[in-house]
C-alpha cells in the first residue's frame, strides 16, 4: 500500500515542526506533499527554505492518509482562514484519516470545527481557545484521541511522531 501524507505549511512556519515530520515521514515509507495557499515556496520562521508542490486549495482528502499542521505562530493563523483548508480538515476528520498538529498547529483544527469533546494539547498560548472550542485540553507532551494527534512544542516532536505513527498503524491495520 502507498501512503501519503500532505503538510500544510504557511509563512514563518516553526522550521522543526515542519522540517522533523517531513523527514521522519519519509523514512517510514511515506510520500509527502508539502501544501502552501497558493502553491508558493515559502520560508520557515528561522529561515528554513520549504520547496512547496501544492496548493492548499486544490489538495484532496481522498489522495491522502494523514495530514500534518505545524505550528509557528504565523502559519496556522494563515492557514485557519482559508476555506478550503478547513474543509480538507473536516472532509480528513470524516474519513477517521489521521490529523497530527503541533504548537499553534490545533488553531488549524479549531477552526475547522473538529475539536469539541477531543483530548487535545498545544503551546500554551491556544490552550484557552481549545477550552473555549469545547476541547478537553491536556497539559501533557504528546496525546491522542481516535485520529488526532497533537503535541504543544518542537522539543516534543520525537514524541509527536512516534503517537502520530502509531494511531496511523492502529488506524489502518500494518
Amino acid at each position: 500500500m502507498m501512503k501519503k501524507a500532505v503538510i500544510f505549511v504557511g509563512p514563518a512556519v516553526e522550521d522543526t515542526e515542519f522540517a522533523y515530520p517531513y523527514y521522519r515521514l519519509q523514512e517510514d515509507d511515506f510520500t509527502v506533499d508539502v501544501a502552501s495557499n497558493g502553491g508558493g515556496d515559502v520560508i520557515a520562521k528561522h529561515g528554513l527554505p520549504i520547496k512547496v508542490n501544492a496548493d492548499v486549495k486544490k489538495v484532496k482528502p481522498e489522495d491522502y492518509d494523514l495530514l500534518v499542521v505545524p505550528g509557528g505562530l504565523e502559519s496556522p493563523d494563515r492557514l485557519r482562514q482559508v476555506p478550503e483548508v478547513l474543509q480538507f480538515i473536516r472532509d480528513m476528520n470524516a474519513a477517521g484519516k489521521v490529523i497530527a498538529s503541533v504548537c499553534h498547529g490545533p488553531w488549524v483544527l479549531l477552526s475547522a470545527g473538529i475539536v469539541k469533546g477531543k483530548k487535545m494539547t498545544c503551546y500554551v498560548g491556544c490552550k484557552d481557545d481549545l477550552v473555549n472550542a469545547g476541547a478537553d485540553y491536556q497539559n501533557v507532551n504528546v496525546i491522542s484521541d481516535g485520529n488526532i494527534v497533537t503535541a504543544p512544542h518542537f522539543r516534543d516532536n520525537a514524541a509527536w511522531l512516534k503517537e502520530t505513527l502509531k494511531v496511523y498503524y492502529a488506524i489502518n491495520k500494518k
